[in-house]
């Protein structure tokens, strides 16, 4: 368990950061929400907050003083538990509470937490405030992903800054990896954090594999598309064909086709696309047609996981072939923290590893992040296995 006095400095650390990110912002920014999935910078900044002031402060502070009663509906995400919340594609439109509010708000939260682990130590608070701490960093990726989704929609498509790094070549051939057949152990294993969905150790039976050492880049995938990649019917699952027609879909999500040149949006502007970096922005489906194009395909979690070690990730979430399941015995914790994990283990996909957005001391090789096989707004791509 952490200590007291780590946990303190952990806890004001990602507080610091959190609003950080949001600098570059101007105040119009704060509350656009252009589809569902992307929520509005500001209901990040107050969810997150929030969660400390429901899960901790209301328990383990004496004589409490709530900030507002009213933002218990306004920043509730999906715990049900908790009663009645503003719809999901509502949280665009809530002009009020007003960004300063919020910042208030969080600064509010943020001294009352930092009096109380002053003057208490007790597992159980630590542990909580752990998940908290974890879960504020959750939505800082989402919040640097948000941000790109609501400006590289902008017509203008103006930049957040001139110093997020997002694509950066892996100078490196590609070489595959061979991992022989045989049980391997497959979950957290250790005393430090994880989510419940790491939990349930257990042993899974692999064939023998090969897996890259690389991630797909953008030159590779330029190579699906000139060979119309996007028109071939025989590589997509049925579903995805519907969703390409659909939704008009013929490159990864942000790229730009003008003047004979490819161009996608970065945190930066738009900029014209490297060959040589990582794919980024892709659906599970068009990681699986491109995989099948290349006659290869996607590893599965389990393969992902005992092979990590055996090269470099971080640069992007990697999507797998695994559906999102829970492992053998898996329990849910108790109360509405079980609604976290559990409840969403259908209709998705497994990503491995972690993206630029990831923050800091978040990550680890068992860490299961899952999204459904259409959504391309987070830093995914793709390594390929045989």
């Amino acid at each position: 368990m952490i200590a007291t006095n780590t946990i303190l400095d952990f806890f004001l650390e990602t507080r610091h950061t959190t609003e950080t990110i949001c600098k570059p912002l101007e105040i119009e920014d704060y509350v656009v929400q252009p589809i569902v999935d992307v929520s509005p910078p500001k209901w990040h900044l107050g969810h997150s907050t929030w969660f400390f002031e429901e899960f901790i402060l209301k328990s383990f502070k004496d004589n409490y003083e709530c900030f507002n009663d009213s933002y218990g509906f306004v920043f509730n995400s999906y715990y049900e538990s908790f009663g009645k919340r503003v719809v999901r594609t509502n949280r665009g439109n809530l002009s009020r509470p007003t960004v300063n509010d919020i910042y208030k708000y969080r600064h509010y939260i943020t001294k009352q937490m930092e009096l109380l682990l002053q003057d208490n130590d007790s597992e159980e608070l630590i542990e909580l405030v752990e998940i908290g701490i974890h879960h504020e960093k959750q939505h800082q990726e989402l919040l640097i992903t948000d941000i790109k989704y609501i400006l590289g929609n902008n017509p203008l498509l103006p930049k957040y800054n001139d110093t997020f790094t997002e694509h950066t070549a892996e100078n490196h051939n590609r070489e595959w990896l061979s991992v022989n057949e045989g049980l391997y152990d497959i979950g957290h294993n250790s005393k430090d954090f994880c989510y419940d969905n790491e939990l349930g150790r257990h042993q899974v039976f692999i064939n023998a594999f090969q897996i890259s050492n690389t991630l797909v880049t953008n030159g590779e995938f330029m190579e699906f598309m000139e060979a119309d990649g996007y028109k071939n019917a025989l590589l997509w699952h049925a579903e995805a064909w519907d969703w390409l027609s659909t939704e008009n879909i013929s490159a990864p999500q942000y790229w730009h086709f003008d003047n004979n040149i490819w161009q996608h949006y970065t945190l930066q502007g738009l900029k014209e696309i490297d060959p040589n970096a990582p794919l980024t922005h892709i659906s599970y489906y068009e990681a699986f047609a491109f995989a099948q194009f290349k006659g290869l395909r996607l590893p599965t979690e389990f393969e992902w996981e005992v092979s990590q070690h055996l090269f470099n990730w971080g640069q992007r979430w990697e999507w797998t072939e695994s559906a999102y399941l829970p492992y053998p015995n898996y329990k849910k914790a108790d109360g509405a923290l079980g609604e976290y994990n559990g409840k969403f283990m259908v209709s998705q996909k497994v990503l491995r590893g972690g993206s630029v957005a990831t923050s800091s001391k978040h990550t680890r090789p068992t860490y299961r992040n899952f999204f459904h096989p259409n959504l391309r707004w987070q830093y995914t791509g793709l390594r390929l296995a045989k």
